[in-house]
């Protein structure tokens, strides 16, 4: 499972049952919640982190390894993604750690996901708050947030734990 790109946007709620709503209303497809464990991993050096990159093992039903590199974007959050399901998430840290990568943070959240048109809506909800994410191509994303009432021009493009890191400061 590997898609090359990714392109987000965020939008931080303070409730999450007026987006199911509107969501429903929109003839959105629910697909499914579930909870992710998620850990961040790089080098001693923080080479990784310097570089704005990022390898992350993640727990849901199944155990996810993740890379993230940035793509030049303004509006969007826009990463080259690599991923590839593994069998077995403790053997999967075990062979990071064995390479020399260490876990230097951690964070789970709740997320639920639902589709309409062409665009993944990521329910999501973290120590730090509610959010909804949207995934897709722009043109989509700007009709699915527009659609749900969110301004693009006011959404966030940092990482989970980016803003985990700033609530912590």
């Amino acid at each position: 499972m590997s898609k090359q790109r990714e392109v987000e946007i965020k939008f931080r709620v303070g409730d999450l049952e007026p987006v199911r709503r509107r969501l429903a209303a929109l003839g959105a497809t629910h697909v499914g919640a579930e909870h992710e464990e998620n850990l961040i991993f790089d080098e001693a050096g923080g080479r990784l982190r310097a570089a704005d990159e990022l390898l992350r093992l993640r727990r849901d039903r199944h155990a996810t390894l993740t890379f993230k590199s940035p793509l030049p974007d303004q509006r969007y959050k826009v990463r080259r993604e690599i991923e590839v399901e593994v069998g077995d998430f403790d053997a999967a840290r075990d062979l990071l750690e064995a390479l020399g990568y260490r876990v230097v943070a951690s964070y789970e959240k709740d997320r639920e996901t639902w589709r309409h048109a062409g665009t993944a809506i990521l329910l999501d909800r973290l120590s730090i708050g509610s959010f909804v994410e949207l995934e897709g191509e722009p043109d989509a994303i700007d009709r699915v947030a527009q659609a749900l009432g969110f301004d693009v021009a006011r959404g966030i493009t940092k990482s989970y734990l980016a803003l985990l890191a700033e609530s912590q400061a």
